[in-house]
């Protein structure tokens, strides 16, 4: 065995075992970080009211169980972008308060992700409802 091989196995017996209040407490550090993003992302709000409309549709008209899958997931796709643009805005503005092109291009492409996905989510809600 390598060097590498020695480190991974010695890490490996260290490690802590299996504990659930340290899985809770994971648990609340997710939960607090999506209250935070509420309180303080604007755009979060907008997707919240998109999926609430959402899922009044699909209450109010008839949508198959794979329909209701495609909502979910877009649902999803478009909350995990925006919180991971939300993480790269706060690392971004973390590393340097100046302007800096750089970080322009890297905020820029974040939240051109976030751009897909809500016409990805738009596009399937279209398909489904019209």
């Amino acid at each position: 065995m390598g060097g590498g091989e020695n480190k991974l196995i010695s890490s490996m017996k260290n490690n802590k075992s299996f504990s659930l209040r340290a899985r809770g407490k994971s648990f609340k550090y997710a939960v607090d970080g999506m209250i935070k993003f509420f309180y303080s992302e604007h755009n979060a709000l907008l997707h919240l009211i998109a999926t609430i409309t959402t899922i009044v549709l699909a209450i109010a008209t008839p949508v198959s169980k794979q329909e209701i899958i495609f909502l979910v997931l877009v649902i999803g796709f478009v909350f995990a972008a925006e919180l991971f643009n939300t993480a790269i805005e706060k690392i971004m503005d973390f590393i340097s308060i100046e302007r800096n092109p750089e970080i322009k291009f890297i905020k820029d492409v974040a939240a051109a992700a976030v751009l897909v996905a809500a016409i990805t989510a738009f596009i399937t809600g279209c398909i489904i409802f019209i």
